[in-house]
């Protein structure tokens, strides 16, 4: 089977001690549906931001490649840490 990519746009907010905690995570149609999706993630209540981001791989095998960040919206830090 040929590599497959998945498109995903995932939100985060902080918890009470201001631990960065990643909320659902959504896979979409497209590198723009993702951006689309992600940058209205950043502004749902409670969001500090969401990123977009796709990783490519065979699904039967299980083998991805590491997540590639297309674009990150809100107040991220930069080093928030591997997706």
């Amino acid at each position: 089977m040929p590599d497959v990519t998945y498109y995903v746009a995932m939100p985060f907010q902080r918890d009470e001690l201001g631990i960065l905690i990643a909320g659902t995570a959504e896979e979409c149609q497209s590198a723009t549906a993702a951006l689309r999706r992600a940058e209205a993630m950043s502004r749902l209540p409670g969001a500090i931001g969401a990123v977009a981001f796709s990783r490519s791989g065979d699904p039967l095998m299980g083998e991805f490649s590491d997540a590639r960040l297309l674009h990150k919206f809100g107040e991220l830090p930069d080093d928030f840490g591997e997706l």
